[in-house]
């Protein structure tokens, strides 16, 4: 519960998952549909697309594929997570809730609070730390259903906006080497270009390009 508490990435889950609720209330999903949704999808991005995409009269298949193509970026996260939390000793079975809580807060929170927890009792803190993010998520969807009648649009939408902004300041706050700081700082600097191109994908374009100029420094700096 300390874990939790310390870091304000719960608040701004907590205010997220609040709009999320209001989303599937003015969609007209049910209150299990939705908090259904947050635990077994457990992704703020996948579970907007899955409502929106639903709500619209996209089909179930539609729908699965879009989310599906949403969690394609936890990838990196999940192998760069789990060889912090393994042991030697670990069965791959052990790991597969371990792995379904893995998205972008617990990904930031484990490189923060990791180091400090002793290897064998690393899978049991990330159980911890996943079921206790999932839980007050299910209360702020609870809150934001019941309260979505009062809540205006425009301020539902700034609540979804705390998202990438919070996980931005986060992660440019776990910074600890060069390749990390080149990386954020040339994202950054290359989207507002990358998106004049109108590809649809500029997020992912500039990512992928800032992290592979920020690898071949790190692998110059290496060698140098």
């Amino acid at each position: 519960m300390s874990a939790i508490a310390s870091t304000v990435l719960t608040l701004v889950l907590f205010a997220t998952y609040l709009g999320i609720g209001a989303l599937a209330h003015d969609t007209h999903f049910s209150l299990g549909w939705v908090l259904a949704s947050t635990l077994f999808v457990w992704a703020g991005p996948a579970q907007i697309i899955l409502i929106s995409t639903l709500g619209s009269g996209a089909t179930v298949v539609q729908a699965a594929i879009a989310v599906t193509v949403s969690a394609i970026r936890l990838f990196p996260m999940v192998v760069s997570v789990l060889p912090l939390v393994r042991s030697p000793e670990t069965k791959r079975r052990q790991l597969i809730l371990a792995t379904h809580f893995i998205a972008v807060t617990l990904w930031v929170e484990s490189f923060r609070l990791l180091p400090q927890v002793p290897r064998g009792r690393r899978i049991a803190f990330t159980h911890g730390l996943g079921c206790g993010l999932v839980s007050v998520c299910l209360v702020a969807n609870v809150i934001g259903y019941t309260l979505a009648a009062n809540l205006p649009q425009l301020f539902g939408a700034a609540i979804l906006l705390l998202t990438p902004l919070a996980f931005l300041l986060s992660t440019a706050r776990n910074c600890r080497q060069l390749a990390d700081i080149l990386a954020l700082g040339l994202g950054l600097a290359l989207y507002p270009l990358v998106s004049r191109l109108h590809t649809g994908v500029d997020i992912l374009i500039s990512g992928i390009s800032a992290g592979t100029i920020a690898f071949a420094v790190h692998r110059w700096r290496e060698r140098a």
